[in-house]
């Protein structure tokens, strides 16, 4: 068997330009570059696809759970390759399983398991997203008001540790509630700051973005909004070009309009990306579900409380591509670029993810013309096939 692997058939997004008639040519895992298809070297090994669209891998930087798994409730490395496994399905090649607020205990699981899956190359594992407990009461949303509370010198110290054996670590904070020198601390060791949960002035949360925060959690929700005598919490990060925002493209969380508003205000280098904000639900037919001890109930396209909170969402990112792409009306390439290269840019990987240009982790995913999920590949290994499961 050949080290070099062509794929060839389908039609090539390298995450910058189309490619037409060419082969995406792979060796030890790596994107070692894009040919035409005559000329793919003699010694490769061949995959022929029957049409279609390559594009790279998906990258969801909040991935609450899946196939039945919620993070929280089950801690573990095991839950870990499941929600990569299941995610894997919907295009999703590196995601960052997210913790919401719990105890000091659990936190203390989800990072153990967090590096063991990264000792252990679990494939599609990015790091780990600890969205609180240091957040805003005014604006929890979903998280339990009982288990927020402010950052003291222990949890500092143990997230300073955790980033020195996970591959890449986000923290959601609250601007208001976490001081600058906090995150000043967190962003110098090499940890992505993201503000969020959070009721802060547009002058706090410029003081987080100075410091060193460098994203903000879904983009409108559970943050303050954009007023006329105070821009709040989305003001700020819509005047900031170099914060990059994550949002939640279902047309639940976010109006279409204010979609539209937001991206022709963010014209970059920090762009918005998407989110799926993934339950367990997802991979599932499951109708209810808990955290904290609190039933959430599936229905109508949403995730809510009992009283009608919004508590995550039931979307996969394919799904989030597409609604970008025919209900927002983004180019194709564009709304591939807020699921793939604009992530992977806002966590710093640019230089080997989020595209498939030589040098890139050979992660991609083979799109139909309908843009539906065909298979999945990682590292230049195919780890998910339509009708193989």
């Amino acid at each position: 068997m050949s080290d070099l692997l062509a794929v060839t058939g389908a039609r090539i997004f390298d995450g910058y330009d189309w490619q037409d008639d060419a082969a995406l040519l792979i060796e030890f895992g790596q994107v070692s570059g894009i040919v035409q298809a005559g000329a793919v070297p003699a010694n490769a090994e061949r995959v022929q696809l029957a049409g279609g669209m390559l594009v790279p891998g998906f990258i969801d930087l909040q991935v609450n759970g899946g196939g039945g798994i919620l993070f929280n409730n089950a801690p573990t490395v095991e839950s870990i390759r499941t929600i990569c496994a299941v995610h894997a399905q919907f295009g999703t090649t590196a995601l960052l399983p997210t913790l919401i607020t719990d105890t000091v205990e659990v936190n203390i699981q989800a990072i153990a398991a967090g590096e063991a899956a990264a000792k252990q190359g679990v494939p599609g594992f990015l790091g780990l997203h600890l969205e609180g407990p240091h957040l805003s009461v005014a604006r929890k949303g979903t998280h339990d008001p009982a288990l927020i509370r402010p950052m003291d010198e222990d949890d500092l110290a143990r997230l300073l540790a955790a980033r020195q054996h996970l591959p890449n670590l986000l923290c959601t904070v609250a601007a208001e509630t976490v001081t600058p020198a906090q995150i000043a601390a967190l962003s110098d060791a090499g940890i992505i700051v993201s503000i969020g949960h959070s009721d802060a002035s547009a002058d706090d949360a410029a003081a987080a973005f100075a410091s060193g925060a460098s994203m903000a959690t879904h983009l409108f929700n559970a943050m303050s909004q954009l007023g006329n005598r105070e821009p709040g919490v989305v003001g700020a990060v819509l005047g900031h070009d170099t914060v990059f925002a994550g949002l939640i493209a279902d047309g639940i969380h976010v109006h279409p309009g204010s979609i539209d508003i937001a991206l022709r205000a963010k014209s970059g280098p920090g762009r918005i990306f998407l989110v799926t904000d993934a339950m367990s639900q997802t991979g599932t037919d499951i109708k209810t579900l808990t955290l904290n001890g609190r039933t959430i109930t599936r229905a109508d396209g949403a995730l809510r409380l009992a009283d009608g909170t919004l508590a995550g969402a039931d979307l996969d990112m394919i799904d989030a591509v597409e609604f970008m792409h025919s209900r927002i009306g983004l180019a194709l390439e564009e709304a591939l670029r807020m699921a793939s290269l604009y992530p992977a840019q806002a966590m710093n990987l640019a230089a080997d993810h989020g595209h498939l240009r030589p040098g890139a982790i050979a992660s991609f995913v083979h799109l139909d013309t309908g843009r539906r999920v065909l298979s999945t590949w990682i590292a230049g290994r195919e780890v998910y096939q339509a009708g193989r499961g």
